[in-house]
């Protein structure tokens, strides 16, 4: 009986871990296409907030990375991922501080068509993934340093639309500045945050 009820147990975890790594691929996928979407059209369209979200979405990428590494490993494990992730999160926040503190000596007035286009698009991708990986968010801190990652991207994206509006309307540079650091601030709060669990569980 109790044999029985460990192989259960047993083929169950299996099953698990192969459900998290099927989403973590999905997701890891959709981040690193996108990154270089955003990269490229925020580039070209002077804009510091798809820029910025681009980098969230490279950090993401990577975090999906470290967490496929971990998925089948023990809590001490996952826990060190997640302190990983929140560092990545962190220098992805610097990264964009830094490029925003530039914008501001440099300013250029970005295409607000290409910001919503390419936000839109972005929202829709990071929507896709948030629902993919919410049924797995409380399985272990892995599954929720990702999916508060996801969440932060819809944020984000929604941010990066209403910067494009304000650009239009005021005809000027400071909404996408705004929002950049906006992100900015988001990526610090949550860095932190998955820091501080991580900590606790180690």
């Amino acid at each position: 009986m109790g044999s029985s009820c460990c192989d259960n147990k047993s083929e169950d975890l299996k099953a698990l871990v192969k459900s998290q790594s099927k989403v973590l691929w999905i997701v890891l996928v959709i981040n690193l296409t996108m990154f270089f979407v955003e990269f490229l059209f925020g580039y070209f369209s002077h804009s510091q907030a798809l820029m910025a979200d681009s980098l969230d979405m490279m950090g993401d990428a990577l975090a999906y990375a470290s967490s496929l590494y971990v998925v089948s490993l023990g809590v001490k494990a996952k826990a060190k991922a997640s302190i990983f992730k929140a560092v990545l999160m962190l220098l992805t926040g610097l990264g964009v501080l830094a490029e925003s503190i530039y914008n501001f000596y440099n300013p250029t007035l970005p295409a607000h068509q290409t910001m919503t286009i390419v936000a839109i698009i972005a929202l829709a991708m990071n929507a896709l993934c948030l629902y993919l990986l919410t049924s797995h968010k409380n399985d272990d801190i892995n599954f929720k340093s990702v999916w508060i990652c996801s969440r932060n991207d819809i944020i984000s994206n929604l941010s990066v639309i209403a910067a494009s509006f304000f650009v239009f309307k005021f005809n000027s540079h400071w909404p996408d500045l705004i929002v950049a650091l906006g992100i900015t601030l988001l990526f610090l709060k949550s860095s932190f945050s998955v820091f501080i669990e991580a900590r606790q569980q180690l």
